[in-house]
């Protein structure tokens, strides 16, 4: 069974920049699409950034030009790069892989690992 394991959750005030990072245990699902999806209370879980094998990205517009996703797939891991981070931004943060690799679906229903999720506060 893959494990999806992400890092670096916490608070931060408005304007600041966070790190998260994402640790997959087996070298399975190095070629797979990877993603951050984010859930605030009450609203659904949101797709903001879909990795392909290759490393192109699509971001949710909400996120584009404030962060940054990138993969290593020789160390199976992924990080997101926040910048510019809002309060609109406070939600859970879960890591995710596809067994598509390319064309990443932006339906959270298509990734088959998750991990536990971190929690990212931001505060005005």
């Amino acid at each position: 069974q893959v494990q999806l394991v992400e890092a670096g959750g916490g608070s931060v005030q408005a304007g600041g920049s966070h790190r998260l990072s994402c640790a997959a245990s087996s070298d399975s699902v190095s070629g797979y699409c990877k993603a951050w999806f984010r859930q605030a209370p009450g609203k659904e879980r949101e797709g903001v950034a879909l990795v392909d094998a290759d490393g192109t990205t699509i971001y949710a517009d909400s996120v584009k030009g404030r962060f940054i996703a990138s993969r290593d797939n020789s160390k199976n891991t992924l990080n997101l790069q926040m910048n510019s981070l809002k309060p609109e931004d406070t939600a859970m943060y879960y890591c995710a892989a596809s067994r598509w690799e390319r064309r990443c679906p932006e339906d959270a229903k298509w990734y088959d690992y998750w991990g536990q999720g971190t929690q990212v506060t931001v505060s005005s």
